[in-house]
């Protein structure tokens, strides 16, 4: 009997420690879709891209998506908001397929009256703003368009939403 995890013995994996590093690895990415009393969503401006985004960003080893979500917003945003449910995932692979793909978890973040109370991350963001849904293509290039656009559905339609990846 192998106790080389799931599989291992048909594969002809002795170890649990080598099966487990010959895995594919996925990085994990988590943001937040907060909204203004108007349904203006909050998008920050992260200073080493050419975009606006949502607030959120790389999950660390081993943290979960919604602490990775609510850790991000309190280091960018200096706000401890609660994280609600999950509206969407999204899969992509931006840097080629010998790149490690990513997944990204959108949850809930709430709504706040204004931007009073936030506190820019400044090695990072240079700005943020309250951008109506329609403005939204202005700003977020098509992949993360299709990723908020899809967040507003779901959290209007009380539900959660895979989104994979389009072809190119």
């Amino acid at each position: 009997m192998s106790d080389g995890g799931p599989g291992a013995a048909g594969r002809g994996f002795g170890d649990r420690d080598g099966w487990y590093a010959g895995l594919a690895g996925v990085v994990v990415a988590a943001g937040a879709v907060i909204t203004d009393p108007e349904g203006r969503v909050l998008l920050v401006k992260p200073n080493y891209r050419d975009h606006w985004s949502l607030p959120g960003g790389i999950c660390e080893f081993g943290e979960e998506p919604q602490a990775g979500c609510r850790r991000e917003v309190a280091e960018e945003l200096g706000l401890d908001l609660p994280v609600g449910r999950l509206l969407i995932t999204d899969w992509s692979q931006p840097f080629g397929d010998q790149a490690r793909p990513i997944m990204h978890f959108v949850f809930d973040g709430g709504q706040m009256p204004d931007g009073s109370g936030i506190v820019l991350q400044q090695d990072e963001l240079d700005g943020y703003r309250f951008t109506a849904p329609g403005e939204l293509p202005g700003y977020l290039p098509p992949h993360v368009l299709r990723r908020v656009a899809g967040a507003l559905r779901a959290r209007a339609a009380g539900s959660v939403i895979y989104l994979p990846a389009q072809e190119a």
